[in-house]
């Protein structure tokens, strides 16, 4: 490997840092978007526990227990119940685009680096050639490690640059599939909640309307 490495001329060094790069990156990402760490079991249990605004109380100490992307949404439409619905649910979107933007944070060093590590990989071939029609001219063709020199850099950089670009392309590609997935998950389980919390005083200010309608009825056909 150490070969293979020190084959690969000056700007294997610069490869080799991509990778580094690379990998932590990975790791990071791989750690952070963990189920647990995203939208825990026991927070959207405790959404389907809620029925009502009877049940907000347990409901907020369990997000406040649990710092993760899902319970701070709860929060934020927790806090903003006395509003209308829609203004509710804009205020949630508006947090849901902010946590998203974090839960996305090192994807964009991923992107690059699968951009940059085949052209560092290039220009590591076009270093190899240089240096090989460089040698060619100043001792000649009748030495094959010139030959070898000059192929071992064109080579080694070449696929250095690939077998970096090709994982974290796998990685970024998988880690935004994910995201967008879990992010389509929030979305509903706060819509399904604030579909039940603004149902219930919707439901008794009909039922309201529709007593005080038959009590005006009553009134009207005791006065005739």
């Amino acid at each position: 490997m150490l070969q293979f490495l020190q084959a690969g001329g000056p700007f294997m060094i610069l490869l080799v840092l991509t990778s580094i790069v690379s990998v932590a990156f990975i790791v990071e990402r791989g750690l952070a978007l963990r189920r647990n760490k995203v939208a825990p079991d026991v927070v959207e249990d405790a959404l389907d526990r809620c029925q009502g605004r009877d049940d907000l109380a347990s409901l907020q100490v369990i997000c406040q227990q649990q710092p993760t992307p899902l319970s701070r949404l709860v929060l934020v439409a927790i806090e903003h119940l006395p509003n209308p619905k829609t203004d509710n649910a804009d205020s949630v979107q508006t947090r849901a685009r902010h946590e998203v933007v974090q839960l996305e944070r090192g994807l964009v060093v991923l992107e690059i680096i699968t951009g940059i590590a085949p052209l560092l990989g290039l220009v590591g071939t076009l270093h190899g050639m240089i240096t090989l029609f460089g040698d060619i001219g100043a001792k000649g063709l009748g030495d094959n490690s010139v030959f070898a020199r000059g192929i071992s850099i064109t080579l080694n950089t070449t696929l250095m640059g690939l077998l970096i670009a090709i994982p974290s392309l796998i990685a970024w590609s998988y880690f935004s599939k994910k995201i967008e997935s879990m992010a389509v998950e929030m979305e509903t389980l706060l819509d399904e909640f604030l579909r039940k919390i603004y149902r219930t005083p919707v439901s008794v200010g009909r039922k309201a309307k529709r007593a005080a309608a038959g009590a005006h009825a009553t009134e009207a056909a005791a006065a005739d």
